[in-house]
């Protein structure tokens, strides 16, 4: 059994793999493509990683990834079919059958994009992912739907390489950050129609046009390819079962990412919050970990809490059962010499989270 299953390796599973590491627990990381990377990874620039300024997505991604499995994490394909309770904990199984065993579970399988539920969305020619599918339309001439943070940075993305980009907001004004926003109104091949949806996509084969509809009215523009970027759905129908959602599909989690679920943790863009972001993903993970450690240490039988970290070893501080004391080793509080509460199956644990006797 594990102490942890983390699922989903974006940022906030990595993240958490980190953590987990760092805190001597046995876990594994199970990611639907084996790889991993999440939401990230197809971002061209990220702007607002502290100290990582301009770095791209792919390569933020790589560094989490390289990073957990320096510290040990082992990252296996397994695409989530159900999380459930047992006596011991957790039993995670996936659509091919297989199951694992855990005492907590991190869940981190972040979000999907959403579609836009109109005619036409089946064709060739329909992307999320202007940095994965942009160079197929290099010169010529593109739609991106959407007003908020990845639709901007697609349009900028695309507008290096295509002829000419078209934006389409439903609302009045972009919700993205305004310092991106005013470099895409400054290019030229870039043209933003606010106010507007589109309620069709055209073509035979590949799309060939779009039919917007404005104030009432329609009209329809050529395009040889659609990027959309209008939101996300979380990836929790694993977690059905469970009382931890919300009627739209995220985990009630608080900033710990404990649920009402005991060993049962969210981190990222599946926990209701209202901030989306990477860092706030990797806080969420950071988070997370320390708060299943802690559960599982408690879970051992005795009384202790997380001091610290001294490189990569965790310190945990045990209280003697006679005296408010806190010491470092297991074996007697200095205070009184009476041996601390700690069975041989406890110290097997201290032993394999090469904690300092």
């Amino acid at each position: 059994m594990y102490d942890a299953i983390i699922l989903g390796a974006g940022t906030a599973g990595l993240t958490a793999a980190i953590y987990a590491a760092r805190a001597g627990l046995r876990f594994l990381v199970l990611e639907q493509d084996g790889w991993g990377g999440g939401q990230i990874s197809a971002a061209s620039q990220v702007q607002n990683y502290p100290g990582l300024p301009g770095i791209s997505g792919a390569q933020l991604a790589e560094n989490l990834r390289q990073h957990a499995i320096d510290m040990g994490a082992r990252i296996q394909y397994g695409e989530i079919n159900a999380v459930t309770q047992n006596r011991n904990g957790f039993t995670v199984s996936t659509i091919d059958g297989d199951t694992f065993d855990a005492k907590t579970v991190i869940a981190a399988t972040g979000a999907s994009p959403k579609l836009l539920g109109v005619p036409g969305e089946d064709i060739a020619g329909v992307s999320f992912c202007a940095i994965c599918d942009g160079a197929f339309y290099a010169g010529k001439d593109v739609l991106v739907v959407g007003g908020g943070d990845a639709a901007v940075e697609n349009a900028l993305y695309l507008s290096s390489i295509c002829r000419q980009v078209t934006v389409v907001i439903r609302r009045d004004s972009f919700r993205a950050a305004m310092s991106r926003v005013e470099k895409l109104k400054k290019l030229s091949n870039v043209q933003i129609i606010t106010n507007s949806i589109v309620t069709e996509l055209r073509g035979n084969e590949k799309v060939s046009s779009a039919i917007l509809r404005t104030d009432g009215s329609t009209f329809e523009i050529a395009v040889d390819a659609v990027f959309l970027s209008v939101g996300t759905s979380p990836n929790t129908s694993y977690l059905a079962s469970l009382p931890v959602l919300t009627s739209d599909g995220y985990v009630l989690a608080d900033e710990t990412g404990k649920t009402r679920v005991s060993g049962l943790f969210a981190a990222g863009d599946i926990r209701s919050k209202a901030l989306y972001q990477a860092i706030t993903a990797a806080a969420d993970g950071a988070n997370a970990a320390t708060s299943a450690a802690a559960y599982v240490l408690e879970q051992s039988g005795y009384d202790c809490y997380v001091a610290g970290f001294q490189g990569s070893k965790l310190f945990v501080d045990f209280r003697c059962a006679y005296h408010n004391y806190f010491t470092q080793t297991w074996k007697a509080c200095v205070r009184c010499d009476i041996p601390m509460a700690c069975s041989p199956s406890q110290r097997e644990i201290l032993s394999q989270s090469s904690l300092e006797n």
